[in-house]
């Protein structure tokens, strides 16, 4: 989701005017803006159940009467998202969500900010940042396109498969603004070599190849988007279930596999419309590969640590079992010597490991200058502070006892056959990935479903896989000013995807994904 544009400044040389007007608020963000606190302060004072939890006092209503604040700004984009996650961080300690005193509320709602999966999302985001700042992404998607062929049906395949394979690794909006002049590239080139007839089915097809595989290829890895860093983090902190990294991928990449595909069919459909012959779309990639010329030793040393990193983290399992004893118990020394006794019970987890392999990567690419600050600067920080903001809101979710009162009143939708409960979720999760941003959808979906693994985790795939509106993602939006892209085909074509996605997500976790997550 985008924010509200900046104001333009005067021309040079133009008039001088009076201060611009205020801009008018529409009645609509009138609503967004007081039906956070509305809904808060009626959650908070009208008598309810919620305030009669044993053992919890008033603190399920509080914890309740913040998480649909934060459900309705997030809705309605009152303030910029990752703003909308600090409001746990300020009202759980003035409300004693979590029962401590101020103090004690204060560091419980601070520490997700400091979470294991808050550092390997930042490694994550520092590898994909020296890779746009060499164009390592780039030459990458180029050689798989050029692998796959340059026939009009294998040129939209490959723009899939290579947009998705770049999505694993670094955000959905940074691969979509990077295919996209590939993408208008390949279409100027095509619509030459047709006598200048313009390929407007294929031309949607292709725009919407990159917007449609961006989001889905994030699905496949830990760090391909915070949904999956919120879904990991939640399971770790209230579930205490850690996936490691090639478990993840195992869990998660053959749905992309196997869902790129149908993207493929979807597509193609619209795109033959315009009977396109092979024409010079292999000329455009061999063009845009020579332009870049050799690997620089930027590139090369970027492709190297992630290499490594990515090595590392596969192989996570093993490796952390054989340094695992050893750092406990320089922990644990360490903290007896300090007498605190905070780190008795220290364990490495997978989490812990995984977020050490990410920093010491990015802090290996600033000191071999493969990363600039400039780079850095140019990282979307905001995302650290939304899974901060995630963790903290369901961590007083948790300690609050809302949890506790909501799953004794989805008990019925627990008691149903888990392929039901999966169903609901993966179609009530498209569905309200629609109206809000993946993140916020997960966070929703996750602090309300029946806390089954599998439950779980069909809801945060089905929360990247909204494919009908221009505002659903940020990717969706990017394409739609393209030209090539109409609305009602992105609907049309969108509503199919998102019932093949939730039907697809429902067998696909109830067959293969749960039988592994919890293994």
């Amino acid at each position: 989701m985008q924010g509200q544009p900046e104001l333009s400044a005067t021309p040079p040389g133009a008039p001088r005017r009076g201060r611009a007007p205020a801009r008018r608020v529409s009645p609509l963000r009138w609503l967004g803006i007081a039906s956070g606190p509305a809904a808060a302060l009626a959650i908070a004072l009208i008598p309810s159940g919620l305030h009669a939890v044993p053992g919890h006092g008033h603190r399920p209503a509080y914890a309740a009467a913040v998480a649909a604040w934060m459900a309705l700004w997030w809705l309605f984009e009152v303030l910029p998202i990752a703003y909308t996650a600090c409001l746990p961080l300020v009202l759980f300690p003035l409300l004693g969500v979590f029962g401590r005193g101020l103090a004690g509320d204060a560091a419980r709602a601070v520490a997700p900010f400091l979470d294991a999966y808050i550092f390997l999302f930042l490694g994550g985001m520092a590898i994909g940042a020296a890779m746009e700042q060499w164009s390592l992404h780039r030459r990458v998607a180029l050689h798989i396109m050029r692998a796959i062929g340059a026939d009009p049906k294998r040129l939209l395949l490959g723009m899939l498969v290579a947009t998705a394979s770049i999505s694993l690794w670094i955000s959905n909006t940074a691969t979509a603004v990077m295919m996209l002049p590939i993408g208008l590239a390949l279409l100027a080139q095509l619509e030459a070599a047709a006598g200048g007839r313009r390929l407007s089915h294929f031309g949607t097809a292709i725009m919407l190849g990159v917007a449609y595989a961006s989001n889905v290829g994030g699905i496949g890895t830990k760090i391909g988007t915070g949904v999956n860093s919120i879904f990991c983090g939640f399971l770790a902190d209230k579930l205490h279930h850690d996936i490691s990294f090639l478990r993840y991928m195992a869990l998660a990449l053959p749905f992309v596999v196997l869902f790129v595909p149908l993207l493929w069919l979807a597509l193609w459909r619209v795109g033959k419309r315009d009977g396109l012959s092979a024409g010079h779309a292999r000329d455009v990639l061999d063009r845009e590969l020579a332009a870049m010329g050799p690997m620089s030793r930027g590139e090369k040393t970027v492709a190297a640590v992630f290499a490594l990193a990515s090595m590392l983290w596969i192989l996570g399992d093993p490796l952390r079992a054989a340094i695992a004893p050893q750092l406990q118990a320089a922990v644990r020394g360490l903290d007896a010597a300090l007498g605190s006794g905070s780190a008795a019970a220290f364990k490495v987890q997978g989490k812990h490991y995984e977020a050490a392999v990410a920093v010491l990567a990015a802090f290996s690419l600033l000191a071999l200058r493969a990363l600039s600050l400039a780079s850095l600067r140019r990282m979307p920080w905001g995302t650290l502070v939304l899974l901060g903001g995630s963790f903290t809101m369901a961590a007083g979710i948790e300690a609050g006892g809302l949890s506790a009162w909501m799953a004794a009143k989805l008990a019925v939708v627990a008691e149903a056959p888990l392929f039901a409960q999966i169903g609901l979720a993966s179609v009530a999760t498209v569905a309200l990935s629609a109206l809000a941003s993946n993140t916020a959808t997960v966070n929703v979906a996750l602090n309300v479903l029946p806390q089954d693994l599998g439950v779980l985790f069909a809801a945060t795939i089905a929360a990247s896989c909204d494919f009908m509106l221009p505002a659903g993602t940020p990717p969706n939006a990017i394409v739609f000013g393209s030209g090539y892209v109409r609305l009602p085909v992105m609907i049309k074509t969108g509503f199919v995807l998102d019932v093949a996605a939730a039907l697809l997500i429902t067998v696909y976790v109830y067959g293969y994904a749960r039988h592994l997550i919890g293994g």
